[in-house]
């Protein structure tokens, strides 16, 4: 069956044709990839990927989107559409469609990819368990956390607030930087520190305790600065991001049971060749009673290019068996 697969942000959305059957997808084209500033609407934005294939849609479609889909009304994250379940069908043309929230997606993705889309970072080096419990952790503007229940015959995708819990110090200088944050924010959540916002976060409690200036540019020009290396507070404000996040992915497998654990997010992505080189293995497996069970666990990095699309298809071939 032909579907289209929408992966709907705050900035972007992003649209493909796939090919789904027996549950799993089968081939997922090319990415087409819209601004949401340039379209009043989803239905817009859908009507301008129509018309950009040259031939009608199909009439089915698996959707992904950047907020909670539990209600009627979805208010996007950073995005003015609003967009109401009941009505999707009509103005869209569809016959049926699947709508998941945009982590959920990953979940699925997750669940589907080949192993040459999964990236080893530390633990045994072995594919990911055909059944049993998945965690996953996606550090990007947030830091999204969901698992995967594989069985014998299927999977079950659930997402989870898990970013929001709280941040827990593991040493000293941990102490300083949350002590230096509730100044800013009433409760520190993980997601402070274990996100793109987050290693401003960190930067900024490190300079306050160096006596050094905070950093006034946007995040994106600190993670370039810490990513070339050559700022000292800058460095070490990536090396406590590694530390942190590796003590936080491990604290979620284990609140799940995890059997394996999977990084995605478009950061997890743009860091795949530091982790290894970072002091996130050690913190991950540092669990006092049960570092011999962390050390026994498979970690990954999901690398596909597109796993919002990929996880939208699959989210609607495993709805649609």
């Amino acid at each position: 069956m032909e579907i289209v697969a929408v992966d709907i942000g705050g900035t972007h959305a992003r649209f493909a044709l796939a090919e789904v059957d027996g549950g799993l997808v089968v081939a997922l084209g090319e990415a087409v990839t819209l601004k949401t500033a340039e379209h009043a609407s989803f239905q817009l934005a859908w009507e301008a990927f129509a018309a950009l294939l040259g031939r009608p849609a199909p009439r089915f479609a698996g959707i992904a989107v950047a907020s909670p889909v539990g209600g009627e009304v979805i208010k996007l994250t950073n995005n003015p559409w609003i967009i109401r379940r009941t009505l999707i069908d009509e103005r869209l043309g569809l016959d049926a469609h699947v709508l998941v929230n945009d982590f959920g997606a990953v979940g699925h993705a997750v669940a589907q990819v080949g192993p040459e889309y999964m990236q080893h970072i530390c633990g045994p080096d072995e594919p990911l368990p055909a059944e049993g419990v998945i965690g996953i952790a996606g550090p990007g503007t947030g830091l999204g956390v969901a698992h995967v229940l594989r069985t014998s015959d299927r999977y079950f995708v659930i997402e989870s607030e898990g970013g929001h819990v709280d941040f827990a110090p593991l040493d000293s200088l941990e102490d300083r930087i949350l002590a230096h944050l509730r100044k800013s924010f009433t409760r520190v959540s993980i997601e402070r520190i274990a996100c793109g916002p987050g290693l401003a976060n960190i930067h900024a409690a490190l300079a306050a305790i160096d006596g050094r200036p905070a950093w006034i540019g946007d995040a994106t020009g600190l993670w370039q600065l810490a990513m070339e290396g050559n700022d000292s507070l800058a460095n070490a404000a990536l090396d406590r991001f590694f530390l942190s996040f590796g003590a936080i992915a491990g604290d979620i497998a284990l609140s799940q049971g995890a059997h394996a654990m999977v990084i995605a997010g478009g950061l997890g992505l743009r860091l795949a060749d530091r982790f290894t080189l970072s002091g996130f293995a050690e913190r991950f497996v540092a669990k006092g009673r049960f570092e011999h069970r962390m050390a026994a666990m498979p970690v990954k990095l999901i690398t596909h290019p597109q796993p919002g699309l990929y996880g939208a298809a699959a989210a609607f071939a495993q709805e649609n068996l």
